[in-house]
């Protein structure tokens, strides 16, 4: 059986968005204190032991989360043609992530993407 090592850093953002076409309140601009959750999953160990070093994951997690921090979603590229959800967020922060940290041995297992402390959505990708 092949070994599998999950690691997993939490990092945070602030960032507002208005969800257009929503019957509720969340049509109007608001915002969060984003809680992220990265998962990566490495088949490997290195020579000293490690499948990927964590300040790595949280480096690369960052200097995604950083071009969204205190920002307007809805004014950001990615989002300008689709409504800034959470699974939509949630879907880029990990193919973002998946863009700088996939390798032959590392690959991005999960974003879960905490828009308050008791709602969240985890996105996947087989």
């Amino acid at each position: 059986m092949a070994e599998r090592y999950t690691l997993k850093i939490v990092t945070d953002f602030a960032a507002a968005h208005t969800l257009q076409n929503y019957p509720g309140a969340c049509s109007r601009m608001h915002g969060h204190n984003w809680k992220v959750e990265a998962e990566v999953v490495a088949t490997e160990l290195d020579e000293i032991g490690m499948g990927i070093d964590f300040k790595e994951i949280k480096r690369a997690t960052r200097a995604i989360t950083d071009e969204l921090d205190h920002r307007y979603l809805n004014e950001l590229e990615p989002f300008k043609a689709i409504n800034p959800t959470a699974e939509h967020i949630a879907r880029y922060l990990f193919n973002a992530l998946a863009n700088a940290l996939d390798s032959a041995t590392i690959k991005v297992q999960a974003i879960t993407l905490w828009e308050t402390d008791r709602a969240c959505v985890r996105y996947t990708r087989d």
